[in-house]
């Protein structure tokens, strides 16, 4: 159906990490003494900054430089910023200094989420240094706020943010959220945080600006999610990033599978890591995702089941590489399709608890050798051979 076309979503291999870390070198014109002591100085300013912001202070906020992500960031709810200086660059107007910011919003990430970012300062006729520009470093994403100012609307268990975006419109997304987090929870557990932060941009360009990526790997897409995989305790809740173009051509129906599917991202991200192929990933998350919508697998796998009434059904389980987002949509949808069957036929044929102990099973591995065939013999008792020849035939009784 185009809902399912139109709702191809990024799986936890794909998706962007939020802030990088890279700790670059300090230099400056002076020499080792100079440079030090504008970093030193540069860092007090930051630090007073942070903490204006923090007590919303606007007053104290702006005597430290520009007000405008005072002015962007002030309904984003805020437990820590912080800005830590790696290096400083005199220039013949002022210096550009390199930082990376740590922050954490309140009831949602455990962890900070870092980004790099590159400030822009001058320097009053007293020597003191104040901010005129904080921007994304070079070839970093965008944070929600660089794109304009935040609005924050919270849910039962989510917080929707957007920039360009309606209070209204940001209201569906959460009240989709909230079905979405429990629903994932009926499913897959409890072993997760149950909340979910929704990131909702202007448009297709402003995703991809948030993602660090060209906007042509995005079209169509409707949502991704991103984050670290393998669950190491120190990755903060993940983001899911909805491109809102994408979004707004499917049926309600469509726009609540997507949430959902991205949500399960979200829970299932401590037991995502390397080992885990992208067939299980991302059919488990439409595998619940689909779960009580009352879609057939004709309804749901409409480029497969056209392949296997034209006489071409699958032969093998979907690569990684048959995820790519420049992928051709046909193949990408089948790769989906394909994906979600398999997961599907876990559930009908072991049942639904042994699909989420053959996903865990799988992330238990730290590499993909041998990962998936461990977890077919110990949960389900069969073999990669048999597996697959089990998935053949429910693809062409489910699709035939």
């Amino acid at each position: 159906m185009a809902d399912r076309r139109r709702a191809r979503r990024a799986g936890r291999g794909g998706a962007a990490a939020v802030g990088l870390c890279l700790l670059l070198p300090l230099t400056g014109c002076g020499g080792g003494s100079t440079a030090d002591s504008a970093r030193v100085q540069v860092q007090h300013v930051l630090d007073r900054r942070a903490a204006a912001l923090l007590r919303h202070d606007e007053t104290a906020y702006g005597e430290t430089g520009i007000r405008t992500e005072y002015t962007r960031l002030r309904a984003l709810p805020l437990a820590s910023w912080a800005y830590h200086v790696t290096g400083v660059h005199r220039t013949a107007t002022g210096a550009t200094a390199d930082a990376d910011l740590s922050y954490r919003i309140t009831g949602y990430d455990r962890a900070p989420v870092d980004a790099r970012r590159t400030l822009t300062l001058g320097r009053a006729a007293d020597g003191t240094w104040y901010v005129t520009a904080d921007e994304p470093a070079r070839r970093t994403g965008q944070q929600l706020w660089d794109q304009g100012q935040v609005t924050a609307v919270r849910g039962a268990h989510s917080l929707v943010l957007g920039a360009g975006q309606r209070t209204a419109d940001l209201r569906t997304y959460a009240r989709l959220a909230d079905r979405a987090v429990p629903a994932v929870s009926a499913a897959w557990g409890t072993d997760w945080t149950g909340r979910v932060v929704v990131l909702v941009p202007r448009s297709l360009q402003g995703m991809a600006g948030l993602l660090g990526s060209p906007a042509s790997n995005y079209r169509g897409i409707a949502a991704v999610t991103t984050g670290e995989a393998g669950g190491s305790g120190r990755a903060p809740a993940d983001r899911v990033v909805v491109n809102p173009e994408a979004y707004a051509v499917l049926g309600d129906v469509g726009k609540q599978v997507v949430l959902t599917h991205e949500t399960t991202h979200v829970a299932t991200r401590a037991h995502t890591d390397a080992a885990t192929p992208l067939w299980l990933s991302e059919g488990y998350a439409d595998w619940i995702g689909y779960l009580g919508t009352g879609r057939t697998p004709p309804d749901a796998a409409p480029e497969l089941a056209r392949a296997v009434k034209d006489g071409r059904p699958p032969t093998a389980l979907p690569t990684d590489k048959d995820f790519g987002f420049t992928s051709d949509p046909t193949e990408l949808a089948r790769a989906y399709e394909s994906g979600w069957l398999a997961c599907r036929m876990i559930a009908d044929r072991w049942g639904t608890a042994r699909l989420g102990a053959f996903y865990r099973a799988v992330g238990a591995h730290r590499q993909r050798a041998g990962a998936v065939e461990d977890a077919l013999k110990k949960v389900l008792g069969t073999t990669p051979g048999a597996f697959t020849e089990q998935w053949r035939e429910y693809v062409r009784a489910q699709l035939g």
